[in-house]
C-alpha cells in the first residue's frame, strides 16, 4: 500500500495510508501519543524494576526509542521485542524527525534501531535489548513472558481482526502475571474482546485529541 509521511500536530512526522485513511499515530501528535500511551500509562509503572517489554507494531520504530531513552534515563534494564509484518522503508525512516524533536544528540540510536538485524536479540545500549520480529500477530505464542504489552496495531476501523478476542487471548498468554497492556483504543467491542479473553480492564484519559484509552490487567 501507498505509504505517504506527514506532521502530526506536535510537529512530529508519521506516515499515512491514502487506502485505508489511516495513520501509524495520532495525528494530533505521534510523540505526545506514544509517551502518554506507553510511558506514562505502562513503563512508569514498573519504574525502578526491569521489565520485558512486547510491542505489536513496530512501524516507525517511535516506541522504541522512547523506550530505549527512558532505560538509558533511569537506568532500568528492558528486554523488548517487536513484532512487525510490513517493515517500513529506508527512506520512510530518514524521513522521520523523532530524534529531532526529542534529542538530536540521539539520531544515531534511533537508525541503529532500524538497522539492528532482525530475529536475533540486540543490545542497542546498555540497559536496552532489542528483538525485532517479522511476523503476523496472529502467529505471536510466547508464553508468560512479558511484563508490558504496548498494543499499537492499526485501529479497529480497518483491521477489526486485529482487536479480536483470540488476538487478546494471545496477549493474556504471553503476560506474566501482574502484567499489564496498555492501548490508545477505548471502544466497547474492545474492552468485551479483552474481558472475554481474561483480563481486567481500566479506562484512563487519553492521549491530546483522544477522551479515553484502556489499560487492561492480567
Amino acid at each position: 500500500m501507498k505509504r505517504e509521511i506527514i506532521t502530526t500536530k506536535d510537529g512530529s512526522t508519521s506516515l499515512f495510508i491514502p487506502e485505508w485513511n489511516e495513520t501509524y499515530h495520532s495525528k494530533n501528535g505521534a510523540i505526545q501519543e506514544a509517551y502518554h500511551v506507553f510511558i506514562k500509562n505502562g513503563l512508569s509503572i514498573f519504574k525502578g524494576k526491569s521489565v520485558s517489554i512486547l510491542e505489536i507494531g513496530f512501524g516507525t520504530g517511535l516506541n522504541a526509542f522512547i523506550t530505549s531513552l527512558e532505560a538509558e534515563k533511569n537506568n532500568l534494564p528492558i528486554d523488548y521485542t517487536a513484532v512487525e509484518a510490513f517493515p517500513i522503508t529506508i527512506e520512510e525512516i530518514d524521513a522521520m524527525n523523532f530524534a529531532s524533536k526529542i534529542d538530536s544528540n540521539k539520531t544515531n540510536l534511533f537508525i541503529a534501531i532500524h538497522q539492528l538485524n532482525w530475529e536475533v536479540k540486540n543490545q542497542v545500549c546498555d540497559n536496552f535489548y532489542l528483538t525485532k520480529r517479522k511476523q503476523f500477530f496472529q502467529d505471536i505464542n510466547d508464553k508468560e513472558y512479558f511484563d508490558i504489552i504496548y498494543f499499537d496495531a492499526f485501529s479497529f476501523d480497518v483491521q477489526p481482526e486485529l482487536w479480536s478476542e483470540a488476538i487478546f487471548t494471545k496477549m493474556h498468554t504471553a503476560l506474566k502475571t501482574n502484567g499489564i497492556l496498555v492501548t490508545y483504543a477505548c471502544r466497547t467491542i474492545i474492552k468485551q474482546a479483552m474481558i472475554s479473553a481474561g483480563f481486567s480492564i481500566e479506562k484512563l484519559p487519553g492521549a491530546p485529541g483522544k477522551r479515553e484509552m484502556l489499560r487492561a490487567y492480567k
